[in-house]
């Protein structure tokens, strides 16, 4: 193979039925900064992207469910994992408990929670496994 392998996330799409609600959560939350809003055909808002750093982005799709969507989307993705420091951990998971966020799941090197439709939301430093054994689940 003469091209190299990927480097990285380039975006992620998620179909969601509340665009409004989705946006604000991973804008007011996690604090992902709007790169761009896309209008459908109609003058509904379509899609929002938010700017996860090095270029990557997260593009927030509105499904069938909502005005200006596409009619082939369902609402989900199985995960999507963010890049954060190991030492943002702790002040990661202060900052979900705060925002009422729920921790599901946590590993060594990620803590998993759910967005407002359901979505799987990992906060990964891997490959720095956490100094400390992760907390019990909730």
């Amino acid at each position: 193979m003469s091209a190299p392998p990927p480097g990285g996330v380039h975006h992620l799409a998620i179909a969601v039925r509340d665009l409004a609600a989705t946006t604000a959560f991973y804008e007011g939350v996690l604090g992902l900064p709007i790169l761009r809003r896309w209008p459908a055909a109609d003058g509904a808002l379509r899609s929002i992207w938010l700017d996860l750093g090095g270029g990557a982005f997260l593009a927030l799709e509105r499904t069938a469910s909502g005005a200006g969507a596409r009619d082939d989307q369902t609402p989900g993705l199985q995960m999507v994992a963010l890049r954060i420091a190991r030492a943002a951990r702790a002040d990661w998971e202060t900052r979900l408990a705060a925002a009422g966020v729920a921790v599901v799941h946590r590993t060594a090197y990620t803590v998993y929670f759910r967005d407002p439709e359901g979505n799987r939301v990992g906060l990964s430093h891997w490959p720095d496994e956490s100094p400390e054994p992760p907390a019990p689940e909730a």
